[in-house]
Formats: structure tokens, C-alpha cells, sequence
């Protein structure tokens, strides 16, 4: 896992291969996760159910994460605030040989404790670096849930929104949400 300072006291950190991941991170990122989905949080992957989530519920799922880690395929990075997970996301290659030039962002998570810090916001502008320079991407997307304000975050560090699809997540009955489609070039 590579380390580099960062201004103030946060440390961010990659890990891109599954030995790398510490048993202790491990341990913080479930719970992370948790905390932060039963907090209405948007990270819900595939395979996860709705909230609430035990830690029962997200492990297998990160555990597919961790296992899919390759430097040029996929990689973790996370924010540290001494010592403690403050917060992380997943950038990957897509696989499909059409789009291999570009990538993805998933699960940005802020741990509750550390929001408002900027945690969230300091993880993305260190994504396009790594990208472009160790991975080798020109184009990067992801998709983010209405009606969070999600949008004007990510507008806010140079994403731009290329779609919806209307009504597409269903958080409860009567709660349709936006899935709202982002794009940066690197």
C-alpha cells in the first residue's frame, strides 16, 4: 500500500493488490460501509440489501472488491486521519475492450464521523491523477442518486452530468430517484 501526505493531517493511501489490504483496514472499511449506508448513505451495491446492513451484509461484497485489486484494473483508495479511516472509494477499469480507456468511481464513502471535513471531496481530486498517470485512463464516470444534492458535489470538482435515467432507483415505495449519469476527462 502506498502512502502520501496530504495537506493537514489527512494520509491517503492506495492498495492495489488483495495482500495489501490489512485485516484492521478491512475491519474499518466494513464498517464504514455500514455506518454510513444505515446513515442514508447511496452506496448500495449489488448483492447488498437495503438498509439497515450488519456488517454480515457488506463483508462478502467487499471481499469481491478486494479480491478484484490489480494496479491497472482496480484499486482502493483511502483517506486516513491519524490512523483512522476517515474515508475511501473504488476506481476501476472498465473491462470491455471498447471502453478500456476509460474508468470508474465507486462507493465514495465518508465515514460519518469525519464528514464535513472535506474527506470526500479531497479522495476525488486525487482520483484523475492516479487515473491518467498510474493507470493509464482518459475518460472517467459514475453515477450518483438524486435528491442528495450529489450532483452539485461532483459538479463542484469539475464532473459533468451526461443522463438520467428517470426514475430508475427505487429506495422505497412512492421514492423514485434519478440515477444520474457523470463524466470527467482527464
Amino acid at each position: 500500500m502506498g502512502v502520501h501526505k496530504a495537506a493537514g493531517t489527512t494520509e491517503f493511501a492506495q492498495v492495489t493488490r488483495p495482500h495489501e489490504l490489512a485485516f484492521d483496514l478491512r475491519r474499518e472499511l466494513v464498517a464504514c460501509w455500514v455506518t454510513v449506508s444505515n446513515a442514508g448513505g447511496a452506496v448500495i451495491p449489488h448483492g447488498v440489501p437495503l438498509p439497515p446492513l450488519s456488517p454480515r451484509d457488506v463483508e462478502p461484497v467487499l471481499d469481491r472488491v478486494v479480491d478484484a485489486l490489480d494496479p491497472q484494473q482496480s484499486r482502493l483508495l483511502v483517506a486516513t486521519v491519524q490512523g483512522v479511516l476517515a474515508g475511501w472509494l473504488l476506481l476501476r477499469r472498465d473491462p470491455h475492450p471498447l471502453v478500456a480507456h476509460c474508468g470508474v468511481v465507486n462507493h465514495l464513502q465518508t465515514r460519518t464521523s469525519f464528514r464535513r471535513q472535506g474527506i470526500g471531496a479531497a479522495l476525488m481530486r486525487h482520483v484523475p491523477d492516479i487515473a491518467r498517470d498510474s493507470m493509464g485512463l482518459e475518460r472517467l464516470g459514475l453515477t450518483a442518486r438524486s435528491g442528495l444534492g450529489l450532483e452539485d458535489f461532483y459538479r463542484g470538482l469539475g464532473w459533468v452530468e451526461v443522463g438520467r435515467w428517470p426514475g430508475a432507483l427505487r429506495i422505497a415505495p412512492g421514492d423514485d430517484r434519478d440515477e444520474i449519469l457523470m463524466s470527467l476527462v482527464l
